[in-house]
């Protein structure tokens, strides 16, 4: 076998090529001449690939125009990467169409730009719209396809099916199953009702009811993708090994997804929800010591409740009247059924909460996504359509997976660190029920039986930007995320690819290798990692589709080794 690396000085288009060699003007006039040019030569490509486009420039987006700062900051949802610094895009591209991107793909690749996807913005790294260090000599330039016009949803409720574009929010794809299903369907994905499906699929997909129905990205059952060579190819066409890296091998690696198609599943006409506080005073022993003995109860039973119940404890800083933190400790809950079942199961399994019947509350399926995203008070469904509910702020997110609970120390210590900063939190959500029984192989996604938790680290701030502030609420993200290690899972050290975190570890333009890779990736995918890799050897070899954490391609030279029908790799 073999890793390919991509030629350090391989990537410029012959055009950028010939222009650097003879221009005598400075280096800054160079460097226009060839902007300048490059979007003239990328626009008569456009026209020519895809002729059903009238106006080129309409989707076709350069640095000196003045749409493009507007159109690139349109859904840059971490304000850390929203600064003249950060390096952006030699082109913005705007398809409108499956045969636009299908263009811009194709003339990337004849001009010698690599490709990042952006659906909504919301890659906690920004690696969907920005590069990490501005362009080295000799690296290639990349372009942007973002595809948030592509956002159609239609659901079509007897096969229980929905096709849905990139670009469309969940909230959008909730609102139009339970409008166009009279709410009997529903979609197990994320809480978060801005995030688009482009990426939420792609690498996966948590939510509230993937104990019950698996992953997002579990109940994806077809695809249209638009591949390096600029090919638009359904599931039949691209055949099952990269239709299987496309569901949960992350955004940005394999092509350009235009359209899913996913699998609905059957809701109550009723389901309920709760959220039960307990607020500690700092200092309060008695309190502290029974908290933690609630903790250690929730965490045994948890992931191993019946499917249709979930369970997720939460951990924030709640300031007192005179200004100080303590922390404070949310339990929520969703319950495939009514409020009498919930409260039933609940003084079975965790009598230790005390889940009243007044702490319940019955509602619809779509009413209980506003309800998890904090819309509590009967707002209507209407909400969800609203793409930026989610104000934008500066933020860093880290997680770990458990695969056993958190001794009472580390709980305590967890109890400690949360009042440290005031924007900190930690959620921890159960896995189990489907996310257990479903084979590691099934997906890209690869922590599944022996993994009982999540556990998320966010910290955000508002927008003070200064340096030396920012670098303390890193530091507490990152120090908290220290403390975990000898709670967490290893051998590795599981995360996961839809809460990126380049902490872990990147490519480097020109030098990317699947065995410098193998830290960080097997991090994300564990031995689906080598899986992921071969497939990008076969459909992606030259990295058109490249980013500081895409997929490095493994080409097996050796002929005993092959990947089977379904992608698994076997001898023979």
């Amino acid at each position: 076998m073999k890793a390919v690396m991509q030629p350090r000085f391989g990537g410029l288009s012959p055009l950028l090529c010939l222009l650097l060699a003879a221009s005598p003007c400075s280096p800054q006039e160079q460097e226009h001449d060839v902007a300048g040019a490059l979007h003239e030569s990328f626009l008569r490509c456009v026209a020519s690939v895809s002729p059903a486009t009238a106006d080129p420039s309409r989707i076709v987006h350069a640095p000196s125009e003045p749409s493009y700062p507007s159109l690139l900051n349109a859904t840059i949802q971490n304000l850390r990467f929203a600064s003249p610094r950060t390096p952006y895009p030699t082109l913005l591209l705007t398809p409108a169409t499956a045969g636009e991107a299908r263009a811009c793909v194709a003339c990337c690749r004849r001009h010698g730009l690599t490709v990042r996807a952006r659906s909504g913005g919301h890659d906690y790294e920004g690696l969907s719209y920005r590069s990490v260090l501005p362009r080295a000599a000799g690296a290639r330039p990349f372009a942007v396809v973002d595809v948030a016009a592509l956002r159609d949803v239609r659901v079509d409720p007897a096969r229980r099916e929905a096709r849905v574009g990139p670009g469309a929010t969940l909230g959008e794809l909730y609102y139009v199953v339970a409008r166009e299903s009279g709410g009997t369907l529903g979609f197990p994905a994320g809480i978060c009702p801005t995030v688009c499906v482009g990426g939420h699929l792609s690498g996966g997909g948590f939510g509230p009811m993937m104990r019950k129905h698996g992953l997002a990205a579990d109940n994806v059952v077809g695809a249209e993708v638009v591949d390096a060579e600029g090919r638009l190819l359904d599931r039949a066409a691209m055949g099952e090994g990269l239709f299987w890296a496309l569901r949960g091998g992350g955004g940005g690696s394999f092509g350009v997804v235009v359209s899913w198609t996913v699998r609905l599943v059957p809701v109550p006409r009723v389901v309920s929800a709760f959220t039960v506080l307990r607020l500690l005073r700092r200092g309060d022993q008695r309190q502290t010591q029974s908290t933690l003995r609630l903790l250690k109860k929730w965490q045994r039973v948890a992931h191993a409740l019946p499917d249709d119940l979930f369970v997720k404890a939460a951990i924030e800083p709640k300031l007192d009247s005179a200004g100080e933190r303590h922390p404070l400790v949310v339990f929520k809950s969703l319950f495939l059924g009514n409020c009498s079942g919930m409260v039933a199961e609940m003084s079975t399994h965790l009598p230790e909460l005390g889940v009243k019947p007044s702490d319940c509350r019955d509602m619809s399926w779509i009413q209980s996504m506003l309800y998890f995203y904090g819309y509590t008070n009967g707002q209507p469904a209407e909400v969800l359509l609203d793409r930026t509910l989610q104000p934008k702020d500066y933020y860093k997110i880290k997680l770990d997976y458990l695969t056993s609970p958190i001794p009472a120390a580390g709980l305590a210590g967890l109890l400690a660190r949360i009042v440290e900063d005031r924007g900190g939190s930690i959620d921890i959500d159960p896995q189990g029920g489907a996310m257990g029984a479903t084979p590691e192989s099934a997906t890209p996604y690869a922590h599944r039986r022996r993994y009982l938790y999540n556990v998320q680290y966010f910290v955000k701030w508002g927008g003070d930007a200064n340096v030396s502030y920012e670098d303390g609420h890193l530091g507490w993200v990152r120090g908290v995320h220290g403390f975990m290690a000898p709670y967490a899972s290893s051998r590795p050290r599981a995360a996961y690819i839809n809460f990126r975190d380049l902490d872990l570890g990147r490519n480097v333009e020109g030098e990317t290798s699947y065995e410098a890779a193998r830290a960080w990736g097997e991090m994300y995918f564990r031995g689906n990692f080598r899986r992921l890799a071969m497939v990008k050897g076969e459909v992606d070899p030259e990295q058109v589709f490249w980013s500081e954490q895409s997929i490095p391609p493994l080409v097996v030279a050796d002929a005993g080794e092959k990947q089977s029908e379904s992608g698994l790799v076997s001898d023979s």
